[in-house]
């Protein structure tokens, strides 16, 4: 059974600044701040109070005993960092201590102008939120920022906003705050206590309409025709009135669904686009975080790790703060009420035997109920902060104070870096605990990472995890999930570098889990695709994450199905390697199909071509989708590559191709197109014909094909070649002919 293809743009988040903003560059070499540290080390900065919440300065490395995944690491460096808002007298300088120098002096302090990063970043925030995170934010930039502080202040809203790159200006750190603190976001309304009337009105209608029933039954057996009319219509009315009810309450609930993903895709997204560029940087790195609670449905809780997985990985410490300030009510009180509500609601519903069971409204309730508790503060902003070795500050208008414990924290704090025994870089998740000698004492630091080996300067996702780290292992000659891909050069003249990522696989071939009881199937698979540089560095990663769940009457059905993938990326000139993973998450098999890609500079005194792609199958478009320029838009069509696919005579009388060529720039001869047909590099024959005149994009799109009656079964390869009066470029791809 074929799928209509969804294809996608990857925006990429680009609001990061890409310079510091300074009368002062800060130097990125300074031996004080800088540990150098092997590619598989892990560095950890950690924060030690004494129960007074007074930081703890004179610790050896002899006092910490670190754990990953409960076995004890050794030590490679240690020493204490002490930044100071005054500037004095010269410090000393400080002391990088290796395991094989004397560990029981106190570390040295830091040098006080050493560089410290911090990104103050608002989400949408209520009016009265908005007053106590400029009050807050106001009071940081007056008194808070030290010498070798940058700041940089960030927005959230449906994207990423920048008011300021970063910074040791405070003036200008102010004033951004009050641009950001005075905008007015997009707001959300929760739809919670309209549902719950609608909820208990249907109750309402529920008693009516079995009261209604037994009269109708009473006044029919005293054979009252007149009563049983009435009371049958009174039903009717109720009936009508509940259906209204549920078509409302449905329309709140998705409407409700819909902006939660949205708004928490917002968040993750921007979150991720401030962290991952701090990832090389020197020094202390901080994300103070004003909201009044993160939006996590179950689609956003997916990619909730990942945050936590990159700011661990960039060594970022995330200190969040919740800006509503003294709340009159819990957090939780909004769950409290709709748990309270839905259970009342089923308890009238067994009462009168009408019970609608798991799969009815009271299994929605609780679903919704989930993402109403995730909102809570103290649930997504508390566990961001604690697993990245910050603190939630919340229950306070004060929010100043709880900046200048975080102030404290920047200021003292201890690096200590460890070689993990665990060589394995499986992907899994490893939980970092620490001990110390000295008791009455709070230890900060971050929790633990992803075991896969660095992408560059790209965030890992949880569930592109295992699949990277599988994929070193994996054999290319082996694919037991039957995946088969491309990467396709596309070099149109408003993007040059753009390139196209595919890749398709029969469903069938992963795995799926059945739960009888609720008769629902599930299904956990994801394809990533990596390019690297002629270095081997990963300069993109593209992926989708499919999480399939059904009726289990459904699964045959979904089986049938294929798994279509599509990107669209740009690359600067050059070579690539590209992998294109498939990963079952539920049996852990994978498949990995590497090619390699060729980004040609554009000359544009010569002419252009595409890859060739031959074609699989083409699907008709409507009248709106053709006024859509895309690749593999083809006048009234979409064309679908093969993708490897091996062709069969007895079904295929044909080969048909794609490519796309673009004149030289201000050329008018016309253009001549050859293709021909190759066999272990010996011609086997060759077609010409000329190219008809672009198109308003400047570009011709070409498709024609060939018979395959006298082919022999076997590989080959067909090579186009487009060419003026003056230059020709040619590109060929391999195809292979079966019985």
């Amino acid at each position: 059974m074929k799928l209509a293809v969804t294809f996608v743009l990857l925006t990429l988040l680009s609001s990061f600044p890409s310079r510091f903003a300074s009368g002062q560059t800060p130097s990125l070499q300074q031996p004080d701040e800088v540990i150098r540290v092997r590619t598989n080390e892990v560095r950890l900065d950690v924060v030690v109070k004494d129960k007074k919440g007074r930081p703890v300065k004179d610790l050896t490395s002899a006092d910490f005993e670190i754990y990953e995944d409960g076995v004890q690491q050794r030590i490679e460096s240690f020493r204490f960092v002490m930044r100071e808002a005054t500037t004095g007298n010269n410090p000393e300088q400080p002391a990088d201590r290796r395991n094989n120098k004397s560990e029981q002096a106190p570390p040295a302090p830091a040098q006080k102008n050493s560089l410290g990063l911090i990104a103050l970043v608002f989400d949408r925030l209520s009016p009265e939120a908005r007053a106590l995170a400029r009050k807050a934010g106001t009071a940081y930039a007056k008194e808070g920022m030290a010498g070798g502080d940058f700041t940089g202040v960030f927005g959230i809203d449906q994207s990423l906003r920048t008011f300021q790159s970063f910074t040791d200006n405070p003036e200008v750190v102010k004033q951004a705050i009050e641009r950001a603190t005075s905008t007015s976001p997009s707001t959300y309304v929760s739809s919670a206590a309209r549902i719950r009337d609608l909820s208990d009105r249907s109750n309402v209608l529920d008693q009516q309409i079995s009261s209604s029933g037994s009269a109708a039954s009473a006044a029919g057996a005293a054979r009252d025709s007149g009563g049983a009319s009435a009371a049958g219509a009174a039903a009717g009315q109720a009936a009508a009135e509940q259906l209204f009810i549920q078509m409302e309450t449905n329309m709140l609930e998705q409407f409700e669904v819909l902006e939660r993903d949205q708004q928490g895709f917002a968040t993750i997204n921007s979150l991720l686009a401030v962290i991952n560029p701090m990832k090389n940087l020197p020094g202390r790195k901080t994300i103070i975080f004003f909201s009044e609670g993160l939006a996590l449905p179950s689609s956003v809780q997916a990619k909730f790790p990942a945050v936590i997985s990159a700011a661990n990985k960039a060594n970022v410490s995330i200190y969040t703060i919740d800006a509503a300030g003294l709340r009159t009510e819990s957090g939780t009180a909004e769950a409290a009420r709709e748990l309270n509500s839905i259970a009342a609601q089923r308890m009238q519903q067994q009462g009168r035997g009408n019970d609608r069971g798991v799969n009815g409204p009271y299994t929605k309730s609780l679903e919704r109920n989930e993402n109403l508790l995730r909102l809570d503060p103290r649930s997504g902003l508390g566990e961001l902060a604690d697993e990245t070795g910050g603190f939630l500050i919340h229950d306070t208008n004060d929010l100043a104070a709880g900046l200048r414990r975080i102030n404290d924290d920047m200021r003292g704090y201890y690096v200590i870096t460890y070689v993990p025994k665990n060589e394995d870089y499986n992907g899994r998740f490893r939980r970092i605990s620490m001990k110390l000698s000295r008791p009455n004492v709070d230890v900060q630091t971050r929790k633990g990472y992803y075991a896969v080996e660095a992408v560059g300067q790209l965030p890992v996702l949880d569930y592109e995890a295992p699949a990277i780290a599988a994929a070193r292992n994996a054999r290319s000659t082996s694919n037991p999930l039957s995946l088969r891909a491309a990467a396709l050069s596309f070099p149109a003249t408003n993007r040059p570098g753009l390139t196209l990522l595919l890749a398709e696989a029969p469903i069938s071939a992963f795995s799926f889990a059945t739960l009888a009881d609720k008769k629902i199937y599930n299904a956990d698979f994801s394809v990533v695709a990596l390019i690297k540089n002629q270095s081997g560095q990963v300069v993109q990663k593209l992926s989708q994450h499919y999480p399939l769940t059904g009726p289990i009457d459904q699964l045959d059905s979904a089986r049938k199905e294929d798994l279509l993938f599509y990107r669209e990326t740009q690359l600067s000139p050059g070579n690539y390697s590209v992998e294109l993973i498939a990963y079952d998450g539920l049996t852990g098999k994978i498949s990995v199909r590497p090619s390699s890609l060729e980004i040609a500079s554009i000359d544009e005194t010569k002419p252009r071509l595409s890859s060739v792609a031959v074609l699989k199958r083409a699907e008709r478009l409507t009248t709106e989708e053709q006024k859509k320029d895309h690749p593999f838009h083809f006048g009234e069509l979409l064309v679908y590559p093969n993708l490897g696919e091996p062709i069969s005579k007895s079904t295929a009388k044909q080969l048909a191709f794609f490519v796309t060529a673009w004149p030289a720039k201000g050329s008018t001869a016309n253009m001549q197109l050859t293709f021909t047909i190759l066999q272990n590099n010996r011609p086997l024959g060759k077609s010409s014909t000329q190219l008809p005149a672009p198109d308003t994009q400047g570009q011709i799109k070409y498709a024609s094909s060939f018979s395959l009656g006298d082919f022999q079964p076997g590989a080959y390869e067909l090579q186009v070649t487009v060419s003026d009066d003056k230059n020709s470029v040619s590109h060929a791809t391999p195809f292979t002919v079966t019985p």
